[in-house]
């Protein structure tokens, strides 16, 4: 993520922790900045090793705190799927795409379709205000497929 993406982000997170009466620590900002540098998905074990990589030691309920008030600040979205472990992701990188997700193995693929986008942007929804979207198709990946028409023989 270039800097001044970076720097909107931080500047919308300060402004959140004020409104809510939030102290502004260097543990908070450090996440931050880190989650930043994921380029996709990532859950908690992932953000907690590259923290411990860089030098950077925080404790696990320290993560586990920011990232509620990540996703409660709209910075970040929290993905629950049924066969992995709760991943994130940044909000402004969610909202350019849809998740394919293999009900068998797991496997997440992201989908980039602008058309698709278009229309779920597009949606009027009475007495309600979409603020964003996650879109999640659940089918079986080409690896699944192949390997269930083994099986059975086809």
């Amino acid at each position: 993520m270039d800097g001044k993406k970076y720097i909107e982000l931080q500047n919308l997170f300060t402004k959140y922790l004020a409104e809510k009466k939030l102290r502004k620590t260097e543990e908070r900002f450090a996440i931050l900045e880190c989650i930043c540098n994921f380029p996709g998905h990532f859950d908690m074990c992932q953000l907690y090793q590259k923290l411990e990589d860089a030098n950077f030691h925080v404790s696990r309920a320290t993560l586990y705190n920011t990232l509620e008030v990540l996703v409660d600040g709209g910075l970040i979205v929290r993905h629950q799927l049924p066969t992995q472990s709760v991943q994130y992701e940044l909000r402004s990188l969610a909202e350019t795409h849809m998740h394919l997700v293999c009900s068998k193995c797991g496997a997440i693929r992201e989908l980039k379709d602008a058309t698709l986008r278009r229309d779920v942007a597009g949606l009027k929804v009475t007495r309600f205000t979409p603020e964003y979207y996650a879109l999640y198709i659940y089918g079986l990946c080409s690896k699944c497929k192949y390997r269930l028409q083994r099986k059975n023989g086809k």
